[in-house]
Formats: structure tokens, C-alpha cells, sequence
């Protein structure tokens, strides 16, 4: 029903941006290993060079080959450490002010406080970004963006949170309903993550990065119209466990490169709709919050094309089958 158009987008490499870490120290850093070093992979050590590094440099060996291998600092901590003068990891990081003593041997997996912060971290609501307007459009500062108009940020502990930006909720008005991914889903970077229904249309989008789905906006799924009011903020649609960090922001535009991109996105909306709205924005006015409602000439599968790269066929026919199940 949904395919990805062929279009793909390869960008050159670089360094994960982190959001809201509290402190961007290295771990091995907070561990006295070495005198300084910043972490610029948002504390996912799994898929840190440096830290892989470190542990073949001081001899450690690999964990055992579970999928649930510890992060590879834990030996370390684990061998400087001791009985009550044992730091809780998160103290060392700097995520809690107030000291704690690891009761677990930094089995983290095992401890209720550990996931306590985790469910935190998920549920808390997140503050407002910073905002640039580009041709009309709002954009959020420190955010990632997908060819395909979707977002992602990069939180403590590496995990993306992922939304639509505002240049498709004007271009497609006000969502009726929102089809997420369900928890413990996985999904897969230019490959479609979920889908959104305007009455009879249908449109799919594509995830910015390959991941795990740790948590959902529901208020977004009961109530779509936030996705619409409020996309980078209230409006943010799932949480992930990002797969590889690095390697997922190849595809992505950041900062400068993400504003040229939403100018030349706006020129080929304006082409679309004809020389009359070209014009029209030359005044600097800025663009409705609803195109397609307000603009009959757009075409729906023409927009989705063009701006999602996904296609959509038979778009009702998933939508009402999904219906009579539920």
C-alpha cells in the first residue's frame, strides 16, 4: 500500500549533536581514566570509537556475546570502585546532583532506580526549542531533519525523539488521525515509520533513523491536532533506541544545510502552485497553516510524492480494514 519513492540521500559524516545532556563529560573522564575527553556520542558507549578504544588499550576483553553485553566502561568502574564508595553512574555523569551509592556493581539493568529515571526521561515533557523562521516556516534549532520532513533530536543517553517538522503539517493541514508504530517496534531510517489520515487521504512517512520505539505520544495519537499546532514540541510523535547515532545522521540536514534545504523545499512548493503564489510570497507573507485545504488545485498523492517520497495506493483500503478489526 505504501512505497518509498527511489530518491535517497547520502550526506557526509558527522558528529552527533547531543539535546539536553546535563553534562558532556566522558565517562572515562568522570572515571579518572583519562584527564580530559568531551563525549560526543551522547553517552551510547556501545557504538562509541573511543570507547572501543579505551577498552582494547587497557586489555579488556569483550563481554560475553549476549545482545545485552554491558556498556564497556562497566569493567572499569567495576574494578576502581568499591562497596559503599561505589558511585552511582548517573551521579558520575552528572544527570543527578545528589550523590548515590550503586548497590548493583553497575548492573544497571538490574536496578529499580536506573528505570526509574529511564520511565522519567520518557514521560517528562520536554522544553520549548529555540525557533528560526525560513520561508515562512518555523524550523527548531539543535533538531535533525529527515528529506522527508520528519525530525529527530538526540537526547540523554542517545535515545531520538522523533516528530513531523511544520513545513508538512501547513503543507497538509490539520491531521484527522495518526497511525504510530507500536512499543518495541522497530524502525528503519528512509523506510516508512507510521502514517497520518486527512478524512480519505492517506500519507506515509519516512523515519529519520533506525531504531527501536521506546515510547509513544499518545496525547498525539487521541489528539492529532497538537501534531499540527505544536510539531516540535507537544507534537512530538515516538521516542527510539537508535541503532547507530553516527551512521543515522549521515542521511540527515543539520543547521546551515538544514535552512538551505527548507528554502529550496518552499521553491518547489511555490512552483507547484503556479506563478501567482510565487508572486505572493515575494510580499513575505507567510504561507496558511493549511495548503491543501485552502489550495484545491494541490494534489494529494502529487504532495505526498514530493515532499514524503512515499506513494500511496489504494490509500482508504488499510484504513477502513483497520477499522472493522477494532
Amino acid at each position: 500500500m505504501l512505497k518509498i519513492s527511489k530518491e535517497k540521500r547520502n550526506r557526509p559524516g558527522k558528529a552527533v549533536q547531543g539535546f539536553r545532556v546535563l553534562e558532556d563529560e566522558c565517562i572515562w573522564m568522570k572515571a579518572g581514566v583519562v584527564n580530559y575527553r568531551k563525549c560526543d556520542n551522547d553517552f551510547d558507549c556501545n557504538g562509541c570509537p573511543f570507547d572501543a578504544a579505551m577498552r582494547k588499550a587497557m586489555g579488556v576483553e569483550e563481554s560475553t556475546p549476549s545482545k545485552q553485553a554491558a556498556p564497556r566502561w562497566v569493567d572499569y568502574l567495576q574494578q576502581k570502585y568499591y562497596g559503599a564508595s561505589r558511585p552511582c553512574r548517573h551521579a558520575l555523569t552528572g544527570r543527578i546532583d545528589a550523590p548515590k551509592i550503586c548497590t548493583m556493581n553497575y548492573e544497571c539493568f538490574h536496578c529499580a532506580f536506573d528505570q526509574m529515571l529511564d520511565e522519567m526521561d520518557l514521560a517528562h515533557e520536554i522544553e520549548p526549542p529555540d525557533l528560526i523562521s525560513v520561508s515562512g516556516y518555523r524550523m527548531a534549532r539543535g533538531y535533525y531533519y529527515h528529506m522527508g520532513h520528519s525530525w529527530s533530536r538526540f537526547e540523554h543517553g542517545g535515545r531520538t525523539r522523533i516528530g513531523m517538522d511544520q513545513f508538512s503539517t501547513k503543507v497538509f493541514g490539520p491531521a484527522t488521525s495518526v497511525d504510530l508504530p507500536d512499543l518495541g517496534e522497530d524502525v528503519q531510517q528512509h523506510k516508512v515509520g507510521w502514517a497520518f489520515y486527512r478524512d480519505s487521504h492517506e500519507a506515509g512517512v519516512l523515519s529519520p533513523v533506525s531504531g527501536t520505539v521506546l515510547a509513544v505520544n499518545h496525547a498525539a495519537r487521541e489528539h492529532p491536532e497538537i501534531v499540527h499546532q505544536d510539531p516540535y514540541n507537544n507534537g512530538w510523535l515516538v521516542i527510539v533506541e537508535p541503532a547507530m547515532p553516527k551512521r543515522n545522521v549521515k542521511g540527515l540536514y543539520f543547521g546551515q544545510e538544514s535552512v538551505q534545504w527548507m528554502e529550496n523545499e518552499n521553491q518547489r512548493l511555490l512552483s507547484l502552485m503556479g506563478p501567482k503564489y510565487e508572486d505572493m510570497a515575494a510580499t513575505g507573507a507567510e504561507p496558511v497553516s493549511d495548503l491543501f485545504g485552502n489550495y484545491p488545485e494541490l494534489d494529494w498523492p502529487m504532495l505526498v510524492e514530493t515532499f514524503l517520497h512515499t506513494k500511496v495506493k489504494k490509500p482508504m483500503l488499510r484504513r477502513i480494514f483497520k477499522d472493522i478489526l477494532t
